[in-house]
């Protein structure tokens, strides 16, 4: 296994967020600033643009590198306690425990004495952000490589105190031993109060997957018993002496622009303030409740341009596909063979087109911030999954170094992709600045409904031919919009081209767990179900007829194998099977559905996928992203869609955007391949693409009828 963390892994293009302008552009007011920060002379470095100091975007930073030496990751107290430091961070996936277990694997140290500390830019090395399965396959193995050279270096300093050699003595349990001698030292007596200066051995010998003791085991989650008694304290539960409360005057609608604003009346209110710069206004109050009162009697006039609804939506995409290469620079288009000529000579031809609505993240925890200014230095705690990120962010909007600004991220109340970017954290530090103060900022379930970005909607095309013999000859697929994730096919065809156009959408939309592989796996293994029965094929047979990767091939198998497939089902129940590749996972699920074809209701019954992301490094902590995975899916598959108008969300809350209820959960099976000559992958994203065309393919296979857009069933199959 290698253990080079990979620092230039392409952004795939529907991270539209982080190439979106800043939210805000505030305007320096001097008199303001300099009265803030006091006499004295002030430097500031003016950033040329949002992606010259990001670590993610179109733009790749250059002057940050992992730092080699020991002690920049890792520290030994004279207690025992080791202490880990990475910019990766916690958002509900358990990878604080998984990280712990491959430090207390290599280090030889128990999971208990480690403490992790995470997603703080001032304590912590630089890090790109937690997203796209990623901690995994680069901070576990980099975070190994620091605990093994720490672990050498240990025995090296008892081998010198000892005058033996290294290669005798054996650490274990947090100490060094000599077994001939029987001496042992505890590690916190060898460092002495040393730091660890060391530099890290780019070849640094692991511990073979084979021989873990401590990976591979299922540990209970760190910290656990903190969660489930409301010990822990999120993003949202911050406190500080003499804190503010902040509330932010949104816009009547996307896009649009302040014309007037009369905040007379809000100002009355004792002890509030009213923060009005550009286009951004807020206030400042005792406490949210008042901040609240204070923002219903503004008095604000915008003006907007007339926008498309979601009636529209697709229809919008395909008029308003833009030219060029997608936003990254990377390549939109694959081709190989020819299409045309192998389409025509194809005993069968089918061509459909499958879309995509946008969805909300819907996390538990609303986005927030705390903000603190001390003179020219900026302190902010928010829940976010890039910390540097929004460090970069900040100083650009306050036009101030990046060494002035510190970003610290509790465990925050999950992510799914759509806490990437700082608005809170900028609206809190914007509202501090003015009052002098601490302000803290939590938005609303309608503001996070509202303002934060949506994953993708897309429209999809797709064209193929078939041989006789059921052997795929030619496949066209073309994706508007939602993005380049998974759009290539794994299925062994000579002839192919593929495409992604990128277009101007309607609302503001983002990184969604899995990005677009739910809806390019959602059409292309819809259209696979569709070729088989084309054909008259087993859609089971026709797939591993067309399939040559060994990897997929075993999770096809162990899902339909544990499923059943093939096996009688009641009346009115249908089998399907989805399942693909992302992230260096792979999938395959396969579903029951049972329809009741007089109310319209369509309820999954059971889901078993099959799963593969090499060695496991916590197989009960897989099974529950596996599961979260599904239960997750369900939404975008049978249900979610955001209803918008003229700029305007029309189902801004719980009570009318459904997500999965408990009653909604199917019966999940899981079933893992632990494949320990393969690096371990992550597995937060993959598990997800399986479950929407294994449910479609399933309702087709129940009722006849195919339905080609996600959510398939938002009112029933009667009104569809």
């Amino acid at each position: 296994m290698s253990g080079k963390p990979d620092l230039q892994i392409p952004l795939e293009p529907e991270r539209y967020e982080l190439n979106a302008s800043p939210v805000y552009h505030f305007e320096l007011d001097r008199r303001e600033f300099f009265k803030f920060l006091g006499a004295g002379i002030l430097i500031v470095s003016v950033l040329k643009s949002a992606h010259a100091l990001q670590e993610s975007g179109a733009v790749r930073r250059t002057n940050e590198s992992l730092p080699k030496e020991i002690g920049a990751w890792l520290h030994v107290g004279e207690n025992g306690v080791v202490t880990v430091y990475t910019g990766k961070v916690e958002v509900g996936q358990n990878i604080r425990t998984s990280l712990s277990q491959c430090v207390a694997e290599e280090m030889h140290v128990p999971v208990t004495g480690i403490q992790m500390v995470m997603g703080d830019t001032q304590l912590t090395p630089f890090d790109m952000g937690t997203f796209g399965s990623r901690t995994t396959p680069t901070m576990s193995p980099q975070l190994r490589k620091v605990a093994a050279a720490a672990r050498d270096l240990l025995i090296g300093l008892a081998a010198a105190e000892w005058q033996r050699d290294a290669k005798r003595l054996i650490a274990a349990d947090g100490r060094v031993t000599d077994p001939e001698s029987k001496r042992s030292l505890e590690y916190a007596v060898l460092v002495k109060r040393q730091q660890l200066t060391q530099t890290i051995s780019a070849e640094e010998p692991l511990v073979p997957a084979a021989q873990w003791t401590v990976q591979g085991q299922s540990l209970p989650k760190v910290d656990g018993r903190d969660f489930v008694t409301g010990k822990h304290r999120y993003p949202s539960d911050q406190k500080l002496p003499g804190m503010l409360h902040g509330k932010i005057l949104r816009p009547t609608s996307f896009g649009a622009t302040l014309v007037s604003i009369d905040a007379h009346e809000a100002e009355q209110i004792p002890a509030v303030t009213v923060v009005h710069d550009g286009n951004f206004v807020g206030v400042v109050a005792p406490s949210a409740e008042i901040a609240s009162r204070a923002l219903k009697v503004i008095r604000a006039e915008w003006k907007a341009e007339p926008q498309p609804s979601n009636q529209e939506l697709f229809e919008y995409l395909k008029k308003n596909a833009t030219a060029g290469r997608d936003p990254t620079g990377d390549g939109s288009r694959y081709e190989a063979g020819s299409v045309e000529k192998a389409l025509a000579s194809a005993e069968h031809r089918l061509q459909q087109t499958y879309t995509v609505s946008y969805i909300a993240h819907a996390p538990l925890e609303p986005r927030a911030a705390l903000a603190q200014w001390s003179g020219d230095k900026l302190t902010v705690w928010t829940g976010t999954q890039r910390p540097f990120g929004v460090r970069s962010e900040l100083a650009e909007a306050f036009r101030i170094p990046v060494e002035s600004v510190r970003v610290l991220m509790p465990d925050t109340g999950s992510g799914y992709g759509g806490k990437h970017t700082g608005e809170a954290a900028i609206e809190a530090a914007r509202l501090a600045r003015a009052a002098k103060r601490p302000v803290k900022l939590v938005w609303t379930r309608e503001e996070e409904f509202i303002w934060a970005y949506f994953r993708p909607a897309g429209v999809i095309e797709l064209s193929g031919g078939v041989r006789g013999d059921g052997t795929i000859a030619a496949w066209e697929f073309h994706n508007y919009n939602s993005g380049e994730a998974g759009i290539r096919t794994y299925y062994d065809i000579a002839n192919q081209r593929v495409e992604f156009h990128p277009t101007r959408s309607p609302l503001r939309q983002g990184s969604y767990r899995a990005l677009a592989a739910t809806a390019n796996h959602f059409a292309r293994e819809s259209f696979m179900d569709e070729l088989a029965h084309l054909v008259k094929m087993d859609p089971l047979e026709f797939r591993l007829k067309n399939l040559k990767n060994e990897r997929l091939r075993a999770v096809f198998e162990a899902a339909a194998k544990k499923f059943g497939w093939g096996h009688a089902k009641a009346e009115g129940h249908g089998f399907g099977m989805g399942g693909g590749f992302e992230k260096s996972g792979n999938i395959a699920t396969c579903a029951e559905v049972a329809v009741d074809r007089k109310s319209g209701e369509v309820k999954v019954l059971r889901v078993v996928s099959a799963f593969e992301c090499g060695a496991i490094v916590n197989p009960d902590n897989l099974r529950n992203q596996i599961e979260g995975s599904n239960i997750m899916g369900l939404g975008g598959a049978l249900f979610e869609a955001i209803e918008f108008e003229n700029g305007r969300i029309l189902n801004d809350r719980f009570s009318s955007y459904r997500v999965p209820r408990f009653s909604d959960v199917p019966m999940i099976e899981t079933v893992l391949l632990d494949r320990k000559d393969i690096p371990s992958a992550g597995a937060g994203e993959c598990p997800m693409i399986g479950l929407a065309p294994a449910i479609g393919n399933a309702i087709f296979d129940a009722t006849g009828v195919r339905l080609r857009s996600l959510p398939m069933v938002p009112n029933g199959l009667k009104a569809d």
